[in-house]
């Protein structure tokens, strides 16, 4: 991926807090016409730098569900087990999010479920035989505080 100037971060950083931005009112923002713009968007784009769009939907109106942020230890850190642990869990549409981390665990997933009891069938199914697993720690999420994040507003005014 090629380096990312200031314009680009910015770019970035709107799109990150409304994806929906059109790209008139994106140019204007970071200073460039709307066709600079576009152009720099489809530079991200094919890069990578942008993997994609989403939207932040309202679990409670969308769907009944919950999040589990679960710390995995790893038996070892060698490239080997990481990349093993890192295929397998590639393999399960119930984590959403995998992070390799520092600290007290090697990795931090975001689990979504539907009940606690779905959880344990997660825990027992999927986490427990995953390649390498020494420790497993879960916590259940009570809410997103960013999840609905406004946009700020320029010029400090509130």
């Amino acid at each position: 991926m090629r380096s990312l100037d200031a314009i680009d971060q910015a770019i970035l950083r709107q799109l990150l807090l409304n994806a929906r931005i059109s790209t008139t009112d994106l140019a204007a923002e970071v200073g460039l016409s709307p066709s600079s713009c576009l152009r720099r968007i489809r530079i991200l784009e094919t890069s990578g730098a942008i993997k994609g769009y989403t939207a932040i939907v309202d679990r409670g109106a969308a769907e009944a569900g919950m999040s589990v942020m679960v710390d995995i230890t790893l038996e070892r850190q060698t490239e080997d087990f990481l990349r093993r642990f890192e295929n397998a869990v590639r393999k399960y549409p119930e984590v959403r999010e995998c992070y390799l981390m520092t600290g007290g665990a090697d990795y931090r997933l975001r689990v979504e479920v539907e009940t606690a009891g779905d959880f344990e069938r997660v825990h027992t199914d999927i986490l427990s035989t995953l390649p390498g697993v020494r420790r497993i720690h879960s916590s259940f999420a009570i809410r997103n505080v960013l999840a609905t994040r406004a946009r700020p507003r320029r010029g400090g005014a509130a």
